[in-house]
């Protein structure tokens, strides 16, 4: 065993992208984009803000006992939010480090962020904004994404495009709902993700096995789950929705001590079973990765798989069990719809697997980038809902769409070199 584990992590280091000057076209997207978002910010929010209400920040429920509040001049804030952002492009232009991406762009966006809370949080006298609710929403939004963006690492640093995430998680959620409500959450639970493995096990045949295009592959597979899933709904649960369609709501859980820590607490610490779970999946799929052996050997055979297969890593086998693993988690994600809503519905799921796909790539294939990305798209979907509420003059899909035009604008190269493993969809012949 020890023989063949040097030559592969050598492998590995071989194919490791090197941090190489940043290109023209880069360094002027990431910074024109800075400097626009930083205008829009000042322009927007300073220019034509709200000059007649403070803004109010909430910790929590309104109402509720021992809850801070805060009062700040949102036009003030929008200034001085719009110029830093300003300031953070111009500095990326002229003296652009790869190293700085990511705090730079995360600093622009979360100054971007802070003017839009505080100008909503003034749109009126009674207007204001619940900070941990906003963020337990965002949470609440982003489960699903992170879990199937964990499934896509999975897959495609083994060599394997899932684009049937979504398919897996339809699966997950028919079957969750069924099992239950005919066994319990727990069953319904181990269910979602048995049968989300399965529709991995379908993925891994015909694409390892049979070479079939990958991306078709997952397409079929989406539009077969999407339909398998539809009929067996209309044939047997909607005429018996009592017996077979009424799965348990699953309750929240406090941790002890955790969950009384102000702010943080309610936040991460008093929620459902699924969300401890993917705190806990989103630990072991980044240690998993980078600190083992398996992990070693996954970004091996992801890369380079005929080397891999020449220092003794049994390529074919690897790509198996990731991506059946993969669907596992998928389906998992399935199965929080169901004890979140209640009961299965057609296409429960609402496209949330090419979401989790789109946070995947956004997230350049790595778990932590992956959950970051989801997070801004589960942010998105709960500002769309605060933004109806306390600014319905503005369409909230304008905030909603943010994070894919993000996705596009680094797909394209423009904010950061994107690579996805170098063998991400080529079949292997063993020869």
């Amino acid at each position: 065993m020890t023989t063949t584990a040097q030559p592969a992590e050598e492998l590995v280091v071989e194919h490791v992208v090197t941090r190489a000057p940043v290109s023209r076209a880069q360094r002027l997207g990431a910074g024109l984009s800075l400097v626009v978002l930083g205008l829009v910010t000042v322009w927007r929010f300073g220019l034509q803000g709200h000059h007649d209400f403070p803004a109010r920040i909430r910790l929590g429920a309104a109402g509720a006992a021992h809850v801070p509040h805060f009062s700040a001049p949102a036009v003030p804030v929008a200034w001085i939010c719009g110029v830093l952002i300003i300031g953070l492009g111009v500095l990326w232009l002229i003296v652009p480090r790869r190293r700085w991406f990511g705090a730079v762009m995360g600093a622009g966006l979360g100054l971007f962020v802070i003017a839009v809370l505080t100008w909503l949080a003034s749109a009126s006298s009674f207007s204001s904004v619940d900070v941990v609710g906003l963020g337990t929403s965002t949470i609440g939004y982003a489960v699903p994404l992170i879990l199937g963006a964990l499934c896509g690492v999975m897959c495609e640093r083994s060599g394997v495009i899932n684009v049937a995430i979504e398919g897996q998680m339809l699966a997950g959620a028919w079957t969750a709902a069924l099992i239950g409500t005919l066994l319990g959450a727990t069953a319904g639970m181990a269910a979602g993700a048995f049968a989300g493995a399965l529709v991995g096990c379908l993925l891994a045949v015909f694409a390892i096995r049979y070479f079939v295009n990958q991306v078709v592959l997952g397409v079929v597979l989406n539009v077969f789950a999407a339909g398998l899933t539809g009929f067996f709904y209309d044939a047997f649960m909607q005429p018996h929705a009592a017996a077979l369609n009424q799965p348990p709501l699953l309750d929240n859980i406090k941790l002890p001590l955790l969950g009384s820590i102000p702010v943080i607490g309610p936040l991460f610490f008093d929620t459902s079973v699924i969300v401890y779970l993917t705190y806990i999946l989103i630990i072991v799929v980044d240690v998993w990765l980078f600190r083992t052996r398996w992990g070693l050997r996954t970004r091996a055979v992801g890369e380079h798989p005929k080397a891999s297969d020449t220092v003794g890593i049994n390529v074919l086998a690897m790509r198996y069990r990731n991506v059946i693993i993969g669907g596992a988690i998928a389906g998992l994600a399935g199965s929080y719809f169901i004890f979140q809503v209640g009961q299965f519905q057609k296409n429960i799921s609402s496209g949330a697997g090419f979401i989790a796909l789109a946070a995947l790539i956004f997230g350049r294939w790595s778990p932590r980038g992956a959950v970051a990305a989801a997070l801004l798209f589960g942010f998105a979907s709960a500002m769309q809902v605060t933004m109806s509420i306390n600014a319905p003059s503005i369409p909230s899909a304008f905030i909603a769409m943010l994070p894919y035009v993000a996705t596009i604008v680094a797909v394209a190269g423009l904010v950061g070199k994107v690579r996805a493993p170098a063998a991400d969809g080529e079949p292997y012949v063993k020869e």
